[in-house]
């Protein structure tokens, strides 16, 4: 697996908006960055690009 370097987490922070965050608390978000590189790694994308992941939502069903 990759694993996303600081100077590219530094640019997506600045680009996301998280300026301050990243002054405050860079090891908070190069960690959560980092996690959330790992759990996207771990994604499958559906071998049909019409099925649905989730069933559709229909009121009244399962209550």
């Amino acid at each position: 697996m990759r694993c996303m370097d600081k100077e590219i987490i530094e640019l997506l922070a600045r680009r996301a908006g998280l300026q301050k965050a990243m002054a405050e608390f860079p090891d908070d978000v190069i960690a959560a960055a980092r996690q959330a590189a790992d759990v996207a790694a771990t994604i499958v994308a559906p071998e049909d690009p019409r099925a649905e992941p989730w069933p559709p939502m229909r009121a009244g069903e399962g209550l």
